[in-house]
């Protein structure tokens, strides 16, 4: 397909990035193979993060194809960038053409993207994982490659406001060894594998973190953060659904 619009947004993020001295540090990008089909998973505490997981893939020369919800693809400005980049749009009343598209083109070699907790995680833990992930990387025989970020909550995320200009902010992606869930085994249990890897590679980011301050919003409760805990985000995330359903009635 035509690469018209990823490149030069690619170009773009890096200059910006480099602008605003962004300090990424990256390991295991070797992970991400370089030909073929892969389902690239990620964790999700951004309104930046296809960005940054996408980056993760750049060092083996491939482009990531990420599953993002319908509302990214009807906004005038995002919308046409995200066709132009051949993102996959998901409407969730109507999942099924979304995966359908994705096992297309896991099928014609193509890395796609999903943010398996299908929601950014307030507590900056890992939520619990849905197995669409599992169940397109069994169908097409690709493997799945888990990716943390770290970092990427500073500049955007749920309930905080943007600060997209902060300079020196140092950004972690962490990119996990591959697994390969083959057809006929146990999604439940390749789901389970799943979340422990992301969650130990997540651990993993937020431990060898630069410079973080006592109590600060962006570290999760149990190192010593005043994010909310997983059970309290789970609250707000309720009430949130609660107060959207009212509205849509």
């Amino acid at each position: 397909m035509a690469e018209i619009v990823y490149p030069p947004v690619i170009a773009a993020a890096r200059t910006l990035f480099r602008m605003l001295d962004v300090r990424f540090h990256m390991e295991g990008t070797e992970h991400v193979p370089r030909t073929g089909g892969a389902v690239l998973v990620s964790n999700h505490i951004s309104y930046l993060d296809f960005i940054f997981a996408g980056f993760a893939a750049l060092p083996s020369k491939r482009l990531v194809r990420f599953m993002a919800k319908q509302d990214v693809f009807d906004h005038r400005i995002s919308g046409p960038l995200m066709r132009g980049m051949h993102h996959i749009p998901v409407d969730r009343g109507a999942g099924a053409g979304s995966y359908a598209t994705a096992l297309r083109m896991l099928k014609a070699g193509e890395v796609v993207g999903v943010f398996a907790e299908a929601t950014i995680s307030r507590s900056f833990t890992v939520k619990e994982i849905k197995n669409g992930a599992i169940r397109m990387a069994q169908a097409t025989n690709t493997p799945i490659i888990p990716v943390a970020l770290w970092g990427s909550q500073r500049f955007w995320t749920k309930g905080r406001p943007k600060k997209l200009t902060q300079r020196h902010v140092p950004l972690t992606i962490l990119v996990g060894e591959p697994m390969h869930p083959k057809r006929g085994e146990n999604v439940n249990d390749h789901v389970s594998d799943l979340y422990t890897r992301m969650s130990e590679l997540v651990d993993r980011a937020q431990r060898t973190y630069p410079e973080v301050p006592p109590g600060v919003w962006w570290q999760p409760a149990h190192l010593g953060g005043t994010a909310p805990t997983p059970e309290e985000a789970a609250a707000m995330d309720a009430a949130e659904a609660e107060a959207r359903a009212k509205k849509e009635d």
